[in-house]
């Protein structure tokens, strides 16, 4: 069946449209059909590296967010990718629920899972609290912790929060880190992660083994994508 990825988390900076760009990536590279949707207007990530899978959304227009549902059922075999900018949830909570969307996906066969991408921080075990009061076990979670943004989570790992999720059949995947000098390059030069992997220093201005440590950490969430069943 299609499957509409939200990309979310609320909260800025802690790497959704990271997780967006690397699941567009894995799925170029498995020769998944998908389109990208992107809600961020002035530094749009997937608009930036992929422009070719993506569009822009405006969260806040009924008719905008209605062409995420169509887009899905044009194509049974095809993943849409919605990267949410910060400070979007709650027009897409009253889209959702004055749209009946969630229960009309599943009339027509439609799955929706909702990434809240999390850094180590209290903010994000709060609004995944605010999540789950507000959508329960109606959504498809995938809880993504990023590394990138802090390595503890204990305080996510004690929470209340982790298992109301867990309760509700939501699924945790790790995003590990990678040496930030080699990101800040990719960032720099607008590289694809398929491109910082395997393409030369020319291109890239990655050396050898910064492109090795790239492929790795690339890998490793390909590994956590496929664990998933994205």
């Amino acid at each position: 069946m299609a499957t509409i990825h939200f990309i979310g988390g609320e909260k800025g900076g802690v790497g959704k449209s990271l997780v967006a760009r690397l699941l567009a990536q894995y799925l170029i590279d498995h020769n998944l059909p998908f389109l990208g949707f992107d809600s961020d207007r002035s530094h749009g990530a997937l608009m930036r590296f992929y422009a070719g899978y993506a569009s822009p959304v405006a969260i806040d227009r009924y008719e905008s967010l209605d062409a995420l549902v169509e887009a899905a059922t044009e194509d049974p075999q095809r993943r849409i990718v919605v990267d949410l900018a910060a400070q979007t949830h709650l027009p897409l909570v009253k889209w959702m629920e004055e749209s009946g969307m969630l229960e009309l996906s599943g009339e027509l066969g439609l799955a929706v899972r909702y990434w809240h991408v999390m850094d180590s921080g209290k903010d994000s075990v709060d609004l995944l609290g605010k999540l789950l009061d507000q959508f329960g076990t109606r959504l498809n979670y995938v809880l993504v912790l990023n590394q990138l943004r802090g390595d503890d989570f204990e305080l996510f790992d004690q929470s209340a929060a982790k298992e109301r999720a867990l309760a509700a059949d939501a699924k945790l995947a790790t995003l590990g880190r990678l040496h930030e000098p080699v990101m800040n390059k990719i960032d720099a030069r607008s590289t694809s992660f398929w491109a910082a992997a395997h393409s030369d220093k020319e291109l890239t201005g990655l050396g050898l083994l910064e492109r090795q440590r790239a492929k790795i950490w690339l890998k490793k969430a390909y590994e956590e994508f496929d664990r998933l069943g994205v």
